[in-house]
């Protein structure tokens, strides 16, 4: 939906309270009435947007599949790296209402148990025997980090990218939770 693309730019740049209607149906050429006919507010807009940016990122982890960390990584960090907008829109924006959105609720839902697939997969082949929700919060957290550094833009100068910095957390945090290739 073109008025979701217009409105998760805009979103990811000035924050959902820096943004009007009016300014999401102008390049849209359309009055800033004529979003009402499609959404009740510009907070179920939001949630239109986060849904689909979580729908996106789950997608994008699930066509990784159920592989090593290195390839959930990979599919992490391009995800993020090429989807900054949407990214920034999933984990940099508070929705105190989410819960009032069950499209958006079960996106993150399922965004989430992406996170951990693998060490699901793991641990059912018995190469994992450690609490596998904590562990992959814990990757999440590692690779979400050095993804937000590089998008801050705190790494340019820097001889090292969100790949660089994930990699080793990512190894040394299989080694702690005893995983085995």
């Amino acid at each position: 939906m073109r008025l979701c693309d217009v409105a998760e730019k805009l979103f990811a740049a000035h924050g959902p309270d820096g943004v009007t209607l009016r300014e999401m149906a102008e390049p849209l050429g359309v009055s800033s009435m004529t979003p009402y006919r499609y959404f009740k507010d510009k907070d179920a807009i939001l949630a239109a947007v986060r849904t689909r940016a979580f729908n996106r990122f789950a997608a994008a982890m699930e066509s990784a599949g159920h592989g090593s960390k290195a390839q959930s990584g990979n599919a992490y960090i391009d995800f993020a790296l090429a989807n900054p907008a949407a990214y920034r829109m999933m984990f940099d924006v508070s929705q105190p209402t989410y819960a009032d959105y069950p499209d958006l609720v079960k996106a993150m839902e399922r965004a989430r148990l992406t996170m951990g697939d693998g060490l699901r997969h793991l641990a059912a082949d018995g190469r994992n025997k450690g609490d596998v929700e904590l562990a992959a919060y814990v990757f999440w957290s590692a690779v979400h980090g050095a993804v937000m550094l590089e998008l801050a833009g705190l790494l340019e100068g820097s001889k090292f990218d969100a790949r660089k910095i994930a990699k080793p957390a990512v190894d040394a945090l299989g080694k702690h939770f005893g995983l085995t290739a």
